[in-house]
């Protein structure tokens, strides 16, 4: 069985003909394929640079990694789900959470690298007995719970961490990254998060020349006088040069709290291959087990150099809808370019230079569209949220998970937050229909539909169904 690599030329390999779709084992002409790289590329660049520098990890690396990431699944699925491996936003209120419990970036990445081993260890299940084993154990209801919850957790970062470094040019990115997500079309509205980072540095360079500098916390908790925009270390880094890497720890506190992230993943992947086979017209369904287990093969080994977890782009998926080019060798070539960005420690510098103010503009938008996706799992399934059996622990999961209710079951072991919500969201749901009535549960069998659908009615998705972002 080949491994995907080799493609045939589609027509003259310049246009695709009208109405003409260019498949994954077909390609451009190279140039033209490089430059479908470099796009797939900018598209992911929105969320993959954003994620490390939330979570506190090295964004070159993470790019890097993001390159070696999509190569694995490539390889992994033949080259019949052509997709892009990005940072992982997921895990940013996890990343969070362990860090106020005094854990530090290697406590985060061990704690990760466990998820991405439970991932691999699902997506073997799913190759094994199907994907019903994990819908049964994981309806939507749980999964648009669950989802929510890890999202909206994150509401105290952005509340107490970025937002007051500079308010007022938070309130402007926020205003302007709200306006490009609503108000831009095709690529460009892909790209409205990266779009709203440059838009915050260009505005934070301006108000340091025009005011000088701003009396507000930068990095702890006193207010003190510094830049918005400090460029000191761009000038010091190299032009080329190895991201840092570091070796993970593993403490069992931290690992219960990155756990529940898994079913956002296993729901993600689920979706992002339907909405692929969609596209493609191809059936993917003895793919999907395949394409969990790569992501967590993935995530494992970008984890252990101290990188980031990745999983699927919508912010590719919608490049593919857009171009009607599914060919896998743009993917080769934009995995190429990520690598090549990850040897450049000057990019890295000029990321994580970006100002506090603006990640709290930004943030405000992303963590509430992260946690609104678990509304939309839950709109997409068509969850009856009337029925107490889905209600009651959906409700007292998000309350905990969100309000950071923890329970103590030791002198030194306390479980909270997100771990927690998850924990009573999903044995709550099974043991209250263990015990529920039959007029409450649900006819016909547990099934998620993932935390996408493609439905050409749908107006919040583009041209012919398909989506234009993630």
């Amino acid at each position: 069985m080949g491994l995907g690599v080799r493609w045939t030329l589609h027509g003259d390999g310049r246009t695709p003909a009208p109405g003409a779709v260019v498949r994954p084992d077909e390609r451009l002409s190279w140039p033209r394929t490089a430059g479908l790289g470099a796009q797939h590329v900018v598209a992911m660049f929105g969320a993959s640079f954003v994620a490390p520098v939330l979570m506190g990890l090295d964004p070159n690396l993470a790019i890097m990694m993001s390159g070696v990431a999509t190569m694995i699944f490539l390889l992994a699925t033949r080259g019949k789900v052509p997709s892009y491996l990005g940072c992982s936003l997921s895990f940013v209120g996890v990343a969070a959470a362990i860090r106020a419990s005094g854990g530090d970036s290697a406590t985060v990445t061990g704690a990760v690298l466990v998820v991405a081993a439970v991932l691999f260890l699902a997506g073997l299940v799913v190759r094994k007995f199907g994907a019903r084993v994990i819908h049964t154990a994981m309806p939507p209801v749980v999964t648009g719970a669950v989802v929510m919850l890890i999202g909206f957790n994150l509401a105290p970062v952005t509340a107490t961490t970025y937002w007051p470094q500079d308010q007022w040019t938070a309130l402007l990115v926020m205003l302007f990254t709200g306006l490009a997500v609503v108000c831009l079309r095709g690529f460009l509205s892909r790209i409205a998060i990266f779009l709203g980072l440059v838009f915050g540095y260009l505005l934070s360079w301006v108000l340091d020349l025009v005011f000088g500098k701003i009396h507000s916390p930068a990095g702890g908790a006193e207010a003190v006088d510094h830049w918005r925009l400090d460029l000191s270390a761009v000038g010091q880094a190299d032009w080329v040069g190895l991201p840092s890497f570091h070796a993970p720890s593993f403490e069992w506190s931290a690992i219960l709290v990155a756990l529940p992230v898994v079913i956002a993943l296993i729901a993600e992947n689920a979706g992002h291959v339907k909405a692929v086979g969609e596209m493609t017209g191809d059936d993917l369904d003895d793919k999907l087990g395949t394409a969990i287990a790569a992501d967590g093969a993935a995530s494992v080994l970008s984890t252990a150099v101290g990188g980031p977890p990745n999983t699927t782009y919508s912010e590719n998926i919608g490049v593919m809808a857009a171009t009607r080019v599914y060919s896998t060798a743009a993917y080769w070539a934009a995995a190429c370019f990520a690598l090549l960005f990850g040897l450049c420690p000057k990019f890295g510098a000029v990321v994580a230079a970006i100002p506090g103010g603006v990640l709290g503009g930004i943030t405000v938008i992303l963590y509430g569209m992260i946690g609104l996706l678990g509304a939309q799992i839950w709109t997409n399934a068509k969850v009856d949220l009337r029925n107490p059996l889905n209600l009651v622990p959906a409700a007292a999961g998000i309350i905990i998970g969100v309000g950071g209710v923890s329970l103590k079951i030791s002198d030194n072991f306390e479980l909270g937050g997100i771990a927690l919500g998850t924990l009573v969201v999903i044995t709550g749901y099974h043991v209250l229909r263990a015990f529920a009535p039959a007029h409450l549960k649900p006819d016909g069998p547990l099934l998620d539909a993932g935390t996408s659908a493609y439905d050409e009615k749908d107006p919040l998705f583009g041209e012919n169904g398909k989506t234009d972002g993630k």
